[in-house]
């Protein structure tokens, strides 16, 4: 007889598992109105993000040997989501702390009406009508209950593919060989070795010594074993103490799914042995000798939770290989984009002492990926997002980066939610164009970037008016935040020439006419004014993401506002006898601003800067009108 209490829910979205691409999907999915349940199995939102694991979220713009970014020319980091969460968080949590980003994913989570967050609740089986999934099992041992949950489509985010494998989804395990998909980078002959894990651990440096015995189980290195990994930074910093090290990496020659355990323990060995040599110096160190400067400092946290980067990969409409990134592949159904580089581990880890720890093999230009690579092949209402999704493995090592996964989940979990108000099947999707339009424009109006694709929305009545502003620069009048893209992506490792829109692609107002300045729509047949949506710029050229590596976080603006986003303004609108100012707003660091307002008549609306965080200059990317 099972302790656990039965419990029936009904939804129309069931997103299974909390990390970045799960939080983005749901929260994406539940803001275009669909019901979504968001089941986690941990008691923490973030998955390698969260203070389980503590990594920081990477993405497009890259980091380490490859980096992808240049003020008014390359700004590659996303936006969307997972921009809103970094910007959040840089503001409220100028400490760093972990635990407080748990916290705002969330309040995220948790501030949207449409979306039931269930926490340590883990989908252990589906029930299927033929190939199509009506019912998800999920159980949550801390209370003793368990769920089953109705949905129309179920989305996988949980990175090993729980639901989709219960659901007898067609997966991919271990690297491809060269002739299965003609890659160039793939391994000679196909095998069952993958990317391993790592467990990370943080440090603190004291006022006094601080010393450490290891446990006699800890590893034991010599600097001739690390010679390819001594101190090395995730980036291009200096050696570092404080927080690392991402290279402490094993398990790949295991099933990184059943062997998670042992491939944990072996984790901790390794770290503590990683920490044992910096203090106490490699075998063979005199006594009281200090070679590395590390007596004051004493470890402060390691994980037990390993940071996963490997298991299954669904196979999905398309199947995403290593030319469709290199050549940036137009799909006709894309959802979202990435711009990490092909980045290959040797599965050894740590072990391959031989072997550098990484290969990193930059993608020339940013490139989208297709909606068709997160759609189950043979499970119609099955869609997936994360490092699970559709791609071979040497695809998969850009993909699966978090700022990657998490623009991912907003476009499966947009998808998903017009899916549902067509009453579609997600298999349906990428087949019909005129429906893919519709998600695409619903992304770029939630300021997700597609390569190639600008605003076409014909409610958008700002793209009707005339525009004027009180100064301007050349290359940035104030007609560009009707441009139809938010960002400029001409520069290098930018979009394909094709398809990078040159220009500006926002107003800047001169800084010698100094602030308020003023941008000014005009409409010859006065319209009703329901909602005004605003674009700032927020540096998107830099790196911006919580990190417990000092280095790293020094190359951010952390801890404050981005200088370029507006901080005070308000929004006038002129009936044909009086100004009204219906919007006032101090103090902003967001990116993207929506604001609901109620006035019919309208001839002109303007937009009044008052202030900025830094910037010299009023700087909008974009106004929307509806």
């Amino acid at each position: 007889m099972s302790m656990l209490e039965d419990h029936f829910l009904e939804t129309e979205i069931l997103v299974a598992g909390g990390g970045m691409a799960g939080c983005c999907c749901a929260i994406a999915a539940a803001r275009c109105g669909a019901r979504v349940i968001l089941c986690q199995d941990r008691g923490v939102l973030g998955g390698n993000a969260s203070s389980e694991v503590r990594m920081h979220i990477v993405g497009a713009n890259g980091t380490g040997h490859f980096d992808r970014g240049a003020e008014l020319e390359t700004e590659a980091r996303e936006g969307g989501i997972i921009e809103e969460l970094r910007l959040e968080n840089c503001v409220r949590n100028p400490q760093r702390s972990a635990s407080m980003f748990d916290l705002i994913l969330y309040e995220k989570c948790r501030a949207e009406p449409n979306l039931t967050l269930l926490l340590n609740t883990c989908v252990t089986g589906v029930r299927l009508e033929g190939e199509r999934i009506t019912q998800a099992i999920a159980e949550r041992q801390s209370t003793e209950d368990r769920f089953t949950i109705d949905a129309s489509i179920f989305i996988d985010c949980t990175g090993d593919g729980r639901l989709a494998a219960e659901a007898g989804a067609l997966f991919m395990e271990g690297r491809e060989g060269q002739d299965d998909y003609r890659e160039i980078l793939a391994s000679a002959k196909a095998d069952n070795e993958r990317l391993g894990s790592t467990i990370l651990m943080q440090a603190r440096r004291h006022a006094r010594p601080m010393p450490f015995v290891a446990p006699d189980w800890a590893r034991r290195f010599t600097k001739d074993e690390l010679k390819l990994r001594l101190y090395a930074t995730p980036g291009e910093e200096e050696p570092t103490h404080e927080y690392g090290y991402w290279w402490a990496e094993w398990g790949g020659t295991l099933d990184t799914i059943k062997e998670n355990e042992t491939i944990r323990d072996e984790l901790l060995a390794i770290v503590l042995g990683i920490w044992d040599h910096v203090k106490n110096g490699p075998p063979g160190t005199p006594a009281g000798d200090d070679p590395f400067e590390a007596a004051h400092w004493a470890l402060d946290w390691f994980g037990f939770l390993p940071g996963k980067r490997e298991s299954r990969r669904f196979i999905g409409q398309h199947v995403l290989t290593e030319q469709d990134l290199l050549a940036s592949r137009d799909f006709p159904d894309a959802i979202a984009y990435g711009g990490w580089s092909l980045d290959l581990h040797p599965p050894a880890g740590i072990d391959a002492a031989e072997e550098e720890p990484c290969r990193q093999h930059p993608v020339p230009h940013l490139y989208n990926v297709p909606l068709s690579a997160c759609v189950s092949g043979n499970r119609s209402n099955l869609m997936f997002a994360g490092r699970n999704l559709s791609a071979t493995h040497v695809a998969f090592s850009s993909t699966r980066v978090m700022a990657t996964c998490a623009v991912i989940g907003q476009g499966v979990g947009t998808a998903a939610a017009c899916a549902v108000q067509r009453k579609l099947s997600p298999a349906e999707l990428s087949s019909h164009a005129e429906v893919m339009a519709e998600i695409q424009q619903r992304l770029l109006r939630d300021d997700a970037y597609l390569v190639g694709i600008r605003n076409a929305d014909e409610n958008d009545l700002a793209r009707s008016a005339r525009i004027s502003a009180s100064s301007e620069q050349p290359g940035f009048g104030a007609t560009e935040v009707v441009s139809g893209q938010t960002r400029s992506v001409q520069g290098e490792r930018g979009a394909p020439p094709a398809r990078a829109v040159p220009g500006g692609h926002r107003w800047m107002s001169d800084p010698a006419a100094g602030l308020p300045a003023t941008l000014l729509l005009e409409w010859e047949t006065p319209i009703a004014v329901r909602e005004v949506q605003l674009i700032f710029d927020t540096g998107l050229h830099r790196h911006l993401t919580l990190s417990q590596h000092d280095g790293y976080t020094s190359r951010m603006l952390w801890g404050q506002a981005q200088p370029e986003t507006v901080r005070d303004y308000a929004i006038e609108v002129f009936d044909g006898h009086d100004w009204q100012t219906v919007v006032t707003v101090e103090g902003n660091w967001q990116r993207r601003r929506v604001h609901g307002v109620d006035v019919a008549g309208v001839s002109q609306l303007r937009l009044v800067v008052k202030g900025t965080n830094g910037a010299e200059q009023a700087r909008v990317c974009e106004i929307r009108v509806y």
